[in-house]
């Protein structure tokens, strides 16, 4: 998420109250998850299996809950609470603005788009042109589609990202400040939810088309021309590349990558990164044809035990 205008160092520690190690003008263009940070932005960290991470990241300003060698040419901010500080500067940043009406007066909505009866279409949401937006559909704050895209009834674009602290007192919320971006060409089943990146884009890409019953966590890009299948999971902060395909009842792991042209076979438990250009099946994932060959390997072992019983 990058911030309207530059803002500087003492500026930042000012709207959370933090000390900070760096020059009162240190330059802060934004601020980002560590995965999708670049030069300017601010990341948080508050464990210390991540400090080094975090540190030697591309990220320039740094809050963190201890006090470190600060890197060369970055700066650091001093809190005791990284995790509810970077909270309130999305709250700062990226207030939330209730609606007025079913259709924002701010919202963008190109030629030719049918918007159903009963939609919600929020704050400075933009839709691209020949758009079909059917009934029921609800379009948070600040999303992105373009052209060409159908998207069915009870869809939910941009709710908030599942991404809680446990604390003593109970789960403290990481607040979403981002958004999603559809591109051209997608279409979107009934009944699908897609969350909106923490500080982010949650991306469907070009040409892919979705079934309906499908959840897309924060903050993962699927590539283009991707076909999905009912009721798949697919967790925050994945990447699914380009023409992948992916069928019914499959549930991944956060963070993995799906690579170019795999094919993710039905009920499958995606747990860690898979190459593309091949078939997978099972839980935990494997190639397609080893696991099925495990399985009739399998089915043979009440053969073999009856034999060695009348041996």
């Amino acid at each position: 998420m990058k911030f309207p205008n530059p803002y500087t160092l003492k500026q930042v520690a000012q709207i959370i109250d933090c000390d900070y190690v760096g020059a009162d003008n240190f330059q802060v263009l934004g601020m980002n998850e560590i995965h999708v940070v670049e030069p300017g932005d601010i990341v948080f960290v508050d464990h210390p299996k991540y400090y080094d991470k975090a540190l030697q990241s591309a990220a320039t300003i740094v809050l963190i809950n201890k006090d470190v060698d600060c890197p060369e040419g970055k700066a650091l901010l001093i809190s005791e609470d990284p995790f509810r500080d970077f909270n309130k500067l999305t709250h700062h940043f990226k207030p939330f603005q209730a609606a007025t009406s079913s259709i924002s007066a701010s919202a963008k909505i190109g030629e030719h788009t049918v918007i159903q009866p009963n939609c919600f279409i929020g704050n400075n949401v933009t839709i691209g042109d020949n758009c079909i937006i059917h009934a029921n559909v609800t379009i948070y704050d600040d999303s992105v589609i373009g052209n060409n895209v159908t998207i069915h009834s009870g869809t939910i674009l941009g709710a908030s990202a599942f991404y809680y602290k446990n604390r003593p007192e109970g789960f403290d919320p990481l607040v979403s400040g981002g958004r999603v971006v559809i591109e051209d060409n997608v279409d979107i089943g009934a009944l699908c939810t897609i969350d909106k990146g923490v500080t982010g884009d949650t991306t469907i890409g070009a040409g892919s088309k979705l079934d309906n019953q499908i959840q897309v966590g924060h903050d993962t890009v699927i590539g283009k021309k991707c076909l999905i299948a009912s009721q798949v999971g697919i967790a925050g902060c994945c990447i699914i590349e380009d023409e992948v395909t992916i069928w019914g009842q499959v549930g991944t792991n956060s963070g993995i990558t799906i690579g170019k042209k795999a094919v993710i076979l039905g009920q499958t438990g995606v747990t860690k990164s898979v190459a593309g250009g091949k078939s997978y099946f099972g839980t935990p994932v494997e190639e397609a044809r080893v696991k099925l060959k495990e399985l009739a390997y399998v089915k043979q072992i009440p053969n073999i035990i009856d034999q060695l019983k009348n041996k």
